[in-house]
């Protein structure tokens, strides 16, 4: 096992994205006790940090063939999803031209904004508990695994959920003016 302190996990980018994405996932998990305008506001502030931060990770390459444990299970996930669905309510779907699947499609999609959420919330979860492990191997992979995932998949979503939310915010309906002024 690696224990060095000049491991790439313990550089400057990887310990502050760490810090934004486990304050995501408080703020995720604490997002029934906000009311919608004030959650709408906060999370269209938090994504763009989220963001930047995944962004300056640089790329590593995994130790071990084996994934890392997930933690996140299929019950915590739908408690989070719930909270989220109605969180957006009449807002949670939107369009976007993106799918992974069909990279090349020029028709619309049917989005949630709530699933995008609660799926970078699964996967900075569990990156989270990996890197509480404090075994540098482990945090290594699931590093890459994070960064990989930021590529591929959640990077995409999350900029498309805060397109949506930025829409939302800025078409004002049905959301309190005051509340996302401050």
């Amino acid at each position: 096992m690696t224990n060095n302190f000049n491991h790439t996990v313990f550089s400057k980018n990887v310990i502050e994205f760490v810090t934004v994405a486990n304050e995501y996932c408080s703020f995720i998990e604490n997002s029934d006790k906000l009311e919608q305008a004030d959650f709408f506001s906060k999370i269209q502030k938090f994504l763009p940090l989220l963001y930047l931060k995944a962004s300056m990770l640089k790329k590593n390459e995994a130790i071990s063939d084996e994934e890392p444990e997930k933690y996140v299970t299929e019950a915590h996930y739908s408690k989070i999803n719930n909270t989220l669905l109605t969180k957006f309510g009449e807002f949670d779907s939107y369009k976007d031209l993106y799918d992974n699947q069909m990279n090349d499609s020029t028709e619309f999609i049917e989005h949630s904004i709530s699933e995008d959420l609660s799926d970078i919330y699964q996967d900075l979860k569990d990156f989270i508990y990996i890197y509480r492990s404090a075994d540098v191997d482990l945090m290594n992979d699931g590093m890459w695994i994070c960064i990989n995932n930021f590529e591929s998949i959640w990077g995409h979503r999350l900029l498309s959920a805060l397109n949506a939310i930025h829409i939302i915010i800025f078409s004002k309906v049905g959301i309190e003016e005051q509340t996302l002024e401050e």
